[in-house]
């Protein structure tokens, strides 16, 4: 059965975590952040993992019986003082069920077989070379398959009469030195989140957003199916309203 597994220790768990996501490649934003952020149960079974703790999250772990749950954005990003509110009520029945949560954040996004390794593997890209962050390499989709295989519709930035080498980069990549990278590296485009208008203004090589949920969950959907976990799937509700 998915998301079942032998009962194991939970140290010796984490061991196996930081192997698949070493700590030392986060950037420093991320320190504090990342690993155990609760600690529960000592002794952990079914496994699992989302991109973020959310309320369906949460519950879909519980009724799992699971000891550990496994996300890529941390819901403790700012110093907590108080659980009380949405965080006290999201996290309650954690505690409750002393389900333990690991956070696997830009660590993951730089390890193999991560975030942004899915991504490539996602759409079908050749011959890839690591960036600072994220990846490039040769991309034979049009705009159409890009989109279908990402599960919902791109914004583009720019016209791109070609598309034969990707940038991409999980999550909220939209930064001009990544971008500028990409550009010197040949890309024809980049593939991100969250674009700024100022960003979008002075980019040098045509942008494609997409949301920042279709380009991160991939990786956390495949590590589930790679170890035998279960991936629980809380994508946002988005609408095009004319």
């Amino acid at each position: 059965m998915p998301g079942t597994r032998v009962c194991m220790q939970r140290d010796g768990f984490i061991r196996e975590l930081t192997h698949l996501a070493p700590p030392e490649l986060a950037d420093a934003e991320d320190a504090g952040r990342i690993g155990l952020i609760i600690e529960g149960r000592t002794e952990v079974g079914t496994i699992c993992t989302a991109l973020d703790v959310t309320p369906r999250v949460v519950a879909r772990t519980i009724e799992a019986g699971a000891g550990m749950l496994v996300v890529h954005h941390t819901p403790l990003w700012e110093p907590v003082t108080s659980l009380t509110g949405p965080l006290g009520s999201l996290l309650a029945p954690l505690l409750a069920n002393r389900v333990n949560v690991y956070v696997m954040h830009t660590n993951f996004d730089r390890a193999p077989r991560g975030i942004n390794d899915a991504l490539a593997e996602l759409l079908g890209l050749r011959n890839t070379e690591a960036m600072k962050m994220g990846l490039i390499g040769d991309c034979s989709l049009d705009l159409g398959e890009l989109a279908r295989r990402l599960g919902g519709p791109v914004r583009v930035w720019g016209s791109i009469p070609n598309l034969s080498r990707l940038a991409v980069v999980g999550g909220s990549g939209f930064d001009p030195d990544q971008i500028l990278e990409a550009a010197y590296r040949g890309a024809d485009a980049f593939l991100s989140a969250e674009m700024k208008h100022h960003v979008a203004l002075s980019t040098p090589i045509p942008c494609i957003e997409a949301t920042h949920y279709a380009l991160e969950a991939p990786g956390m959907r495949r590590i589930a199916s790679q170890m035998g976990w279960q991936f629980i799937d809380d994508p946002p509700e988005v609408r095009n309203v004319a």
